[in-house]
């Protein structure tokens, strides 16, 4: 069978709740890949899916999204495939960049544009690494962002009211696949228990502070977190930004990963991808609190040269935000 249905796909799992797989998503939108060159499946991560022994051949560390692409040299529709797993976010987006271009060998069915997102300049590949680099480090890791999201006890109660049973379906989970090993019903390796063991001690921790276990502790670190911590990182990107994209006029590899990282910071203020960017801006602002305001030093523009109104100065987080929002591949990942 020589048909093109028979030639072996990229198959990305994914979790519409995940940060990091909107990112994927959006790059996949930007790079003009056709709906029928990667299978999606979703992984129930509010599950615990992602910890099944199924997945975890797939991931050792079960991360989500993973992207799995038969290697080149083994497309043929007449032979058996061979295939590699990506986990790590950034290197899964630069592949994906690279996949789809003049010069990629791959089976596309797509007639889109595929224009590069990486840096034009060592400038830029620079400024793109910082912006990356920050909003990659563990301690603004959107799940982190999620867990810290209380600032008192009140908050926390209600921050309980949503995690606390995903928590609690995560850690079935995870007992339920250790309690089939002791059992013998099932067989995995050692590393993989104690990863499990690793995972169940971490959402035990977590759902200990729901129940009332060391709350002025997880407080401090909250405050830490939203008034000094995120801050900072903001501050950082906020400099390396040119606007309206982050790099300028285009967008690139860092717009991918801003964008994505970004809607959960302003999800967890209260606001939604359909804010405007100054609505949305400002609700970051607020979150964050102690009088914390990003520089109004752009142009509006600089964004739109032929609009008729008068120029107006606001932060560069704003205007990348619209920027982004005005685009088809946000429109189709944020759709809902």
């Amino acid at each position: 069978m020589s048909t093109s249905s028979a030639i072996p796909k990229a198959v990305l799992y994914y979790s519409p709740q995940s940060v990091w797989s909107s990112a994927i998503l959006l790059a996949l939108h930007e790079k003009g890949y056709g709906e029928d060159e990667v299978d999606l499946r979703v992984v129930d991560i509010d599950k615990g899916e992602e910890f099944s022994p199924t997945f975890l051949r797939l991931s050792p560390k079960g991360m989500v999204p993973t992207l799995v692409v038969p290697l080149r040299g083994s497309l043929a529709s007449d032979i058996a495939s061979r295939f590699k797993a990506i986990s790590d976010t950034k290197a899964l987006i630069e592949f994906l960049d690279k996949s789809r271009s003049a010069s990629a060998h791959t089976h596309t069915t797509s007639s889109a544009p595929a224009p590069s997102l990486s840096p034009a300049t060592v400038a830029f590949a620079s400024a793109s690494r910082k912006i990356i680099e920050s909003i990659h480090a563990d301690e603004v890791s959107p799940d982190h962002l999620q867990y810290l999201n209380a600032r008192d006890h009140a908050s926390l109660q209600e921050l309980g009211k949503s995690l606390v049973p995903i928590l609690q379906s995560r850690r079935a989970a995870i007992v339920g696949y250790l309690t089939d090993c002791e059992r013998e019903t099932m067989r995995m390796s050692e590393k993989t228990k104690a990863f499990w063991r690793e995972k169940q001690a971490e959402t035990e921790t977590a759902l200990s502070v729901f129940s009332g276990n060391d709350v002025d502790g997880y407080l401090s670190r909250s405050k830490n977190m939203w008034e000094i911590t995120i801050p900072g990182v903001l501050t950082r990107v906020n400099e390396e930004l040119i606007g309206p994209y982050a790099l300028g006029d285009q967008v690139s590899i860092a717009d991918i990963h801003l964008s994505a990282w970004l809607s959960r910071l302003v999800s967890l203020a209260g606001g939604n991808p359909s804010d405007d960017g100054d609505v949305a801006i400002k609700r970051v602002e607020k979150h964050i609190g102690n009088g914390f305001v990003f520089p109004e030093d752009f142009l509006s523009s600089a964004f739109s040269p032929f609009a008729e109104e008068k120029a107006v100065a606001r932060s560069k987080l704003a205007a990348f935000w619209d920027a982004m929002k005005s685009r088809s591949s946000w429109k189709k990942v944020y759709a809902s």
